[in-house]
């Protein structure tokens, strides 16, 4: 049986509700910040290996709206960078966000080291470091077509079984490792942190990636913006590919997002020039949210996760020397970000985006400051990276591996 475009987008929203609602019921995947078209696209796949393991037929999808949904994701995220949020943040959210970049590119290096060790290609090393760990599951999609063309064979369901495992790791080690700083050094919330407590958390989208509260800056959006921010994601999306065609041209290899992500961003930074047009955010952040959800489910529904049997051993190595790896240099992060109860609160967060997404280290700072009091910077400068900025830096990381060793 073979299912159409819209049938398959169809099933796909079926599957991630259901994976949504199981997350909602089931408290350790919640407390992980497990994403819910992940967990609900995982079991279709394991299904369908259980199908084709026992010779049964199974079902195939057309994934045509597959890339739309993606571009679509990654330009609302474009739509959120804005640089007055970044000057906002001060001189911390700059020091965070290189931070976070700099270990993506030694998560890497390790992923190679790991790669070499079992006769595997180099871009196994980035797919299994900064793609997928500081990427997380979304990065790690997006790119797997440019790491299949590379040599990276099942780079998809690499990929997935990599950014999952993080996702875990990261928001079991987040707490422990911060707490372990706050315990050496003697730490406690400032009396001006205890009077003012920190900002709201910022939500989630249904991959881990955070949409900050500040971002949505305009109410509720009346029908004209509504049109308008539709009509303006739909012109960047289109416009975005002929960018990202350009740029290839000149020998770049690039995923097909990039150039709608940078559209979107000079966009909501000339957005005084666009009048009427001005994107609502708050739209922007709901339509970037279901488009995500909708392509992760898509996504995971399609992998053949007999791939993976090659790979388990590289995989487990390579996860265990990454969290060797967070431990030998959180305390450097700590010291960096002020050697104090909010640089340790920021040094959990830290692991939770570099294992896992913005949503495991939210939940990670989220369980340390409710047992041991608040800290605001933190809730500041780390929403203000994840939710963001850090995205560009790890596709200009990405990008500059493959097109290096591609």
């Amino acid at each position: 049986m073979t299912l159409d475009a819209v049938q398959t987008l169809a099933v796909a929203g079926v599957v991630a509700w259901l994976g949504q609602l199981v997350c909602r019921r089931v408290d350790w995947l919640a407390r992980l910040s497990i994403p819910g078209p992940v967990v609900g696209g995982l079991a279709v796949a394991i299904t369908l290996l259980a199908l084709r393991s026992a010779g049964m037929p199974a079902p195939e999808f057309d994934t045509t709206f597959q890339k739309t949904l993606l571009i679509a994701f990654f330009a609302t995220l474009g739509f959120g960078a804005r640089l007055d949020l970044l000057r906002r943040g001060g001189p911390q959210v700059f020091v965070f966000l290189l931070m976070c970049g700099a270990f993506g590119v030694l998560q890497s290096l390790v992923g190679m080291l790991v790669a070499d060790m079992f006769g595997l290609p180099s871009l196994f090393g980035v797919l299994v470091g900064v793609t997928t760990l500081s990427g997380g599951p979304a990065t790690g999609a997006a790119f797997a077509p440019q790491f299949e063309a590379a040599g990276v064979e099942g780079a998809g369901a690499i990929a997935v079984a990599s950014a999952m495992s993080g996702i875990v790791l990261g928001g079991l080690l987040g707490g422990p490792l911060a707490v372990r700083l706050m315990r050496r050094h003697g730490l406690a919330p400032t009396p001006t942190a205890r009077a003012t407590g920190h900002p709201p958390l910022a939500s989630a989208a249904p991959d881990g990636s955070a949409k900050g509260a500040a971002s949505v800056t305009d109410g509720v959006p009346g029908e004209r913006s509504v049109f308008g921010s539709v009509v303006l994601l739909l012109v960047v999306i289109v416009a975005g590919q002929w960018v990202s065609a350009g740029i290839e041209r000149l020998g770049i290899t690039l995923p097909g997002y990039i150039g709608a992500m940078l559209l979107a961003a000079v966009a909501v930074n000339g957005a005084e020039l666009l009048g009427r047009w001005r994107p609502s955010i708050a739209v922007l952040d709901m339509m970037g949210a279901v488009a995500l959800s909708l392509f992760l489910a898509m996504w995971l529904m399609t992998l053949d996760l007999r791939q993976l049997q090659s790979v388990a051993g590289a995989l487990l190595v390579n996860l265990v020397l990454q969290v060797a790896l967070i431990a030998a240099l959180i305390g450097v992060v700590f010291r960096v970000m002020g050697r104090d109860h909010d640089a340790a609160v920021m040094s959990g967060g830290f692991t939770g985006f570099m294992l896992g997404t913005t949503a495991t280290a939210l939940a990670v700072m989220r369980a340390l400051v409710e047992r041991y009091g608040p800290a605001p910077r933190a809730f500041l400068v780390a929403p203000l990276v994840g939710a963001f900025f850090i995205d560009f830096v790890n596709a200009l990381v990405i990008t500059t591996f493959l097109n290096l060793l591609g």
